[in-house]
C-alpha cells in the first residue's frame, strides 16, 4: 500500500478536524478524497504531508510512519491554496523550490526542462508569474510539487478555481503522471472531475468516512432504467413496481430503479409480453454526484 491508516484522527480542542479515518491507497493508483467543504479533507492530507500532527490513530505512507524523512523526500504536495511571488519568473521559482529539495546543479537543469514540458509551460518560464493566467499558476504550481520526481503527489483541490479548460490541462497531467507509475490523492469536491479520472475514491462527512472502496463498486449499487412505451396497463404496472416500487409513470414514460443489468433483459421482456409497445430503454448508471449527495445529506447537511 502507497497510503494506510488506521483511525486516524485530529482535534482542534472540542472541534473534529478528522476522526477515525481508515482507509488504503494501492501503489499506481488515482485516489479521490471527496467531502463537501469543512468535512475534514484538507486536515486529513496536511497529516499525512506531515504539516500538522495527528490527536491519534496511525498511518503509513510510502511504507513508512508518519514523520518519516526519507518518504517525506518521496511525496510531493499541492496544496488548496497558493501564491507565489508575482516578480519570480516561472524558472526562478523552480529553481527556487529545487533548493528546497536541495537538487544539485545538474539535476536541476533536467528537472526544471522536465517538468516544464509535463505541465506545458516550456517558452512560458522566463515571464513573470504575475502574467500567468490561474491555470498557468496552477500548472507551476503542479510543476514545483514534481520537481523531486516523487512516487506520491498529494493535490488538494487542483482544479476547484480553473475553467473548462484548465481543468482539462490539470485533468490530463494527472492521467500521465499515473501512466509513469506515479500515485495521486486527489482531494476535491468537483465529483465529475473524480469520476472521470480516479480509480478509487472515499466520501467523508463531518470528518468521518461514509464510504470507501472502488470508484466502479461505488457506482454499481444502482442503475436507473428511462424507458418510453405506450399501451402500459395497470396489471403491466403492478408487475414492474414489484421490481421498483417507487417506479415512476407518466405520458408513457417510466423510470426504475435496478441493481442488477440482468434486471434490464428481464424488464423489456415484460413490457413487450404483457402487450406493451417499447420504443426505448436506456440504463443510466448512478452518478458520483447522486452517490455523493445521498451520503451526505443522509443526515444533518454541512
Amino acid at each position: 500500500m502507497i497510503i494506510e491508516t488506521e483511525r486516524l484522527t485530529k482535534f482542534y480542542g472540542e472541534k473534529v478536524g478528522c476522526k477515525d479515518i481508515s482507509i488504503s491507497v494501492n501503489k499506481g493508483e488515482i485516489f479521490g478524497f471527496l467531502g463537501p467543504n469543512g468535512a475534514g479533507k484538507s486536515t486529513f492530507i496536511k497529516m499525512l504531508v506531515g504539516l500538522i500532527f495527528p490527536t491519534s490513530g496511525k498511518a503509513y505512507v510510502l511504507g513508512e510512519p508518519l514523520g518519516n524523512v526519507q518518504a517525506r523526500k518521496k511525496i510531493g504536495y499541492l496544496p488548496e491554496t497558493f501564491r507565489y511571488q508575482d516578480w519570480m519568473t516561472g524558472v526562478d521559482l523552480l529553481s527556487f523550490h529545487a533548493s528546497l529539495y536541495k537538487l544539485d546543479k545538474l539535476k536541476t537543469s533536467s528537472m526544471i526542462e522536465e517538468v516544464l514540458s509535463l505541465v506545458k509551460l516550456k517558452g512560458h518560464e522566463k515571464y513573470r508569474i504575475g502574467t500567468y493566467s490561474k491555470g498557468m499558476q496552477q500548472r507551476i504550481g503542479l510543476a514545483c510539487a514534481l520537481l523531486a520526481d516523487p512516487d506520491l503527489l498529494f493535490l488538494d483541490e487542483p482544479t476547484s478555481a480553473l475553467d473548462p479548460i484548465g481543468r482539462k490541462e490539470v485533468r490530463n497531467i494527472i492521467l500521465e503522471l499515473k501512466n509513469r507509475g506515479k500515485s495521486v490523492l486527489l482531494n476535491s469536491h468537483l465529483l465529475s472531475e473524480v469520476e472521470m479520472i480516479c480509480d478509487s475514491a472515499a466520501i467523508i462527512k463531518k470528518g468521518s468516512i461514509a464510504a470507501f472502496g472502488k470508484m466502479d463498486d461505488m457506482l454499481e449499487n444502482k442503475i436507473t432504467l428511462e424507458i418510453r412505451a405506450e399501451n402500459i396497463h395497470d396489471e403491466l404496472l403492478a408487475k414492474l413496481r414489484t421490481l421498483d416500487p417507487d417506479m415512476g409513470h407518466r405520458n408513457g414514460k417510466m423510470t426504475l430503479t435496478v441493481k442488477d443489468n440482468a434486471d434490464i433483459p428481464h424488464i423489456a421482456s415484460l413490457i413487450i409480453e404483457n402487450g406493451g409497445k417499447l420504443y426505448e430503454l436506456t440504463p443510466r448508471k448512478e452518478s458520483l454526484e447522486n452517490a455523493f449527495i445521498s451520503l451526505v445529506k443522509g443526515g444533518e447537511a454541512q
